[in-house]
């Protein structure tokens, strides 16, 4: 701002006394050359003198008098981003698809056409929220499935839920699925388990074993597959895509070839499905 003002005096200053730093001559038969230094300075005041009142003007106009043209710019520049993250998830997701659901639960009809992957976590209101979203678009189809990718972000309250159903369904697809609804409408913590962060972990784990076991779990092997490869790779799978595709928080999800941060309605992933 303050060198903006400086160049504003400065072509002002020109513009006022600029023919004063001319050689003086014949002021009634000046040269041509004089004539043209003349208006060379007179231009260049001009540039000045309009470029700094631009500069002094455009940040009032952006902020008082038309502040909507900014968020007007944001949100083109995000729909841009935006495009350009789907064109590359979408380059992704054709190529890299059945590796990215090779050890993830799938809610729905496994062999479904259509496909919804979510980044989720079993502790996340929103994710909660979404997933019953996706709840209601799986009764009303039957040419969908959903991939769930456990982001495992919030430590122990994440970790036992999202090893327990990437481990059941090397038991069974059908159960692994059930576990999931049964952690995402149900509460595997209270209150006054949070209270000793030192035995969270394990009393959360208990919480889910018994869950397991409802659905038909064996919930030894369950334990056992928790702490295997397959867990480990998918865990791992989870993170890299998270990071490639820019995922900081849940839910995430894309469907078909779109991404969509953030919780969205049944109705909106309906119309994704759809296109």
């Amino acid at each position: 701002m303050t060198w903006t003002i400086l160049v504003l005096v400065v072509g002002i200053l020109l513009f006022l006394f600029g023919g004063m730093l001319l050689p003086k001559g014949d002021e009634k038969k000046p040269s041509a050359s004089k004539i043209i230094a003349k208006k060379c300075i007179t231009l260049i005041s001009i540039i000045l003198i309009s470029g700094s009142m631009c500069r002094l003007y455009t940040p009032f106009y952006l902020t008082a008098v038309n502040p909507a043209i900014i968020q007007e710019m944001v949100n083109r520049m995000q729909e841009q981003q935006q495009a350009e993250k789907n064109k590359q998830i979408r380059k992704f997701v054709r190529s890299e698809g059945e590796q990215m659901m090779r050890d993830a639960p799938v809610l729905g009809n496994r062999e479904g056409k259509k496909t919804i992957y979510v980044w989720t976590d079993f502790s996340c209101p929103y994710c909660r929220r979404v997933h019953g979203e996706i709840e209601r678009v799986l009764a009303d189809r039957d040419d969908t499935r959903v991939v769930i990718k456990n982001f495992s972000i919030h430590g122990p309250l994440s970790d036992g839920p999202a090893k327990a159903v990437i481990a059941a369904k090397l038991q069974d697809p059908e159960k692994a699925a059930q576990l999931t609804n049964m952690l995402m409408t149900r509460d595997f913590y209270s209150q006054e388990d949070l209270e000793d962060q030192s035995t969270i972990a394990e009393k959360i784990e208990a919480n889910v074993m018994k869950m397991a076991a409802e659905a038909g779990l064996d919930t030894a092997k369950l334990k056992e597959d928790m702490n295997g490869e397959v867990v480990a790779r998918e865990m791992r799978n989870v993170r890299d895509l998270a990071q490639r595709f820019e995922i900081s928080g849940t839910p995430f999800l894309i469907i078909g070839e779109q991404a969509f941060p953030g919780a969205i309605p049944a109705e909106q992933i309906e119309a994704a499905l759809d296109e």
